[in-house]
């Protein structure tokens, strides 16, 4: 999916502090006592909403027009402005075999990492695409515990 931009409204808040809020999302908001916190935790807030329309399989609503905006009684606007997202990739589920041990040691890791089975995976996998061409070869070994005429013996791999 492409990068949408949804208006923004930063405005003053109770003793100096600013908060910034969407039109588009009615419980996205963000406060901070500078302006630039304030705009760095607004980006945040826009992306988890997204994720959250995304994970509920919702769709995104269209921007509204800056000069659309109303704005709610009471509120001090000092700018608008536009906060850029990129949607995530939508979820396709699939269907793989995997030896038995090398699951329950993923769903243990993924455990102890405050994960689901299937974040992990997608944590696991998106590390690997970034190896080099070398690295990603030396994965690529059988599974089998008898490789190229050696005695069983585990491949052990170094962290760097």
């Amino acid at each position: 999916m492409t990068k949408r931009f949804y208006p923004a409204v930063l405005e003053r808040g109770p003793r100096g502090s600013f908060a910034i809020w969407f039109p588009d999302f009615s419980d996205c908001v963000a406060g901070a006592t500078t302006q630039e916190d304030a705009l760095a935790k607004a980006e945040f807030a826009l992306a988890k909403a997204v994720d959250a329309l995304a994970e509920a399989d919702r769709p995104l609503p269209q921007p509204t027009a800056f000069e659309d905006i109303s704005l709610p009684k009471g509120c001090r606007p000092i700018a608008y402005f536009a906060v850029s997202v990129e949607p995530p990739n939508p979820s396709e589920r699939v269907n793989i075999y995997l030896p038995r041990n090398l699951i329950l040691q993923a769903d243990k890791k993924a455990q102890d990492l405050g994960m689901s089975r299937s974040s992990f995976f997608g944590l696991a996998i998106s590390s690997l695409i970034g190896l080099s061409f070398k690295e990603k070869t030396s994965l690529a070994l059988p599974r089998s515990k008898i490789q190229a005429g050696e005695k069983s013996s585990p491949v052990k791999r170094r962290r760097e």
